[in-house]
């Protein structure tokens, strides 16, 4: 089989599966694991595909952006881990941010006991602050209704009345060149303008944000840090820490 008569092999398993595991490849394309990896690798500069632990997975759409309840029922567990330490970084008397997501929320059941100030744009996060008797802000806005977050002129109207000593935001696609983005260029100025009120920015991921890119550019890898897992394969977690700050928890 020839080179690019492999690689279409290739994308064509992913178009119908999505994810695919190395061994797959090979039985599939009769190439030894060593060709396949380097297929993959070839692939993956073309951001044609994204390569994980094991694998391979299809590269997302830019605009595509999955829904709340998709969002919430995909690793959770990751997410809660990565909330809790977030959660543990906001010290008494803090005024911290708390972007809409399905990891920032997380958060709040942790911050339950600390004296604190919260602004958030996430209308699902509202009655959960409430509930936790913490004091909340809300920004104004248009409710997006993919991922129930503020967005437009008005939050970032608001925003620009408040600083904040710590800054908690999800985010779609961190890539070491392209930076964080977000299908969403509303959402991305609302992110953005976040970014540069907080004295400290933390970008929330699990693993499978890593290597992804979305439709609208957020900022710069160097322009906040970011917490995820030790899901994410040792490698490319350290291949991030060239371009800004990492912090690993373990699950």
């Amino acid at each position: 089989m020839l080179n690019v008569e492999r690689q279409e092999a290739i994308l064509q398993m992913l178009r119908d599966k999505e994810n695919v595991s190395i061994y797959q490849l090979v039985e599939k394309t009769k190439a030894s694991e060593s060709t396949i990896r380097r297929d993959l690798i070839e692939l993956e500069k073309e951001q044609l595909l994204k390569r994980v632990h094991g694998g391979a997975s299809l590269v997302k759409r830019r605009k595509e952006e999955p829904t709340i309840l998709e969002k919430t029922s995909q690793n959770r567990e990751e997410k809660r881990t990565i909330a809790s330490y977030a959660a543990s970084l906001v010290q008494d008397k803090d005024c911290i941010f708390l972007d809409a997501g399905t990891t920032t929320i997380e958060m709040i059941p942790f911050l339950e006991s600390k004296e604190i100030i919260v602004v958030t744009n996430g209308t699902q996060h509202v009655q959960l602050l409430i509930d936790y008797g913490i004091e909340t802000y809300v920004t104004g806005g248009k409710v997006k209704k993919e991922t129930a977050a503020l967005i437009g002129s008005k939050v970032v109207d608001t925003l620009s009345k408040y600083r904040f000593d710590q800054c908690f935001l999800g985010m779609n696609g961190i890539h070491e060149r392209l930076g964080y983005t977000t299908p969403d260029p509303e959402e991305a100025i609302v992110k953005e303008t976040v970014i540069q009120l907080g004295t400290k920015s933390f970008v929330l991921a699990d693993h499978s944000k890593l290597g992804e890119v979305s439709f609208a550019k957020v900022a710069d890898l160097a322009g906040a840090a970011f917490i995820t897992s030790n899901v994410a394969p040792d490698t490319d977690r350290e291949h991030y820490q060239e371009y800004t700050e990492v912090r690993t928890v373990k699950m």
